[in-house]
């Protein structure tokens, strides 16, 4: 299995556990409030515990990568 296979797994895994049975269409701002607990959890391991580094890690690398990532799924013709 490749790392992108895996990384994919893994995304779809936390996702699950993110929207935990709640409908992501009804109940988005609370599912986004659970993603962004995890967002900031893992950036801050990441980071290891220093909010200013996680602070400039989320402006300078994620929220690039995740533009970039909804672009290409827009891309491939994306939706659910």
């Amino acid at each position: 299995m490749t790392q992108n296979v895996k990384d994919t797994a893994r995304a779809l895994a936390a996702a699950k556990e993110i929207i935990d049975g709640r409908n992501p269409f009804t109940e988005y701002s609370s599912v986004l409030v659970t993603a962004e607990h995890a967002f900031a959890l893992v950036l801050l391991a990441c980071m290891g515990g220093d909010a200013r580094k996680a602070a400039g890690m989320l402006n300078e690398g994620l929220v690039q990568g995740v533009e970039e990532r909804l672009a290409l799924y827009a891309s491939k013709g994306g939706g659910l």
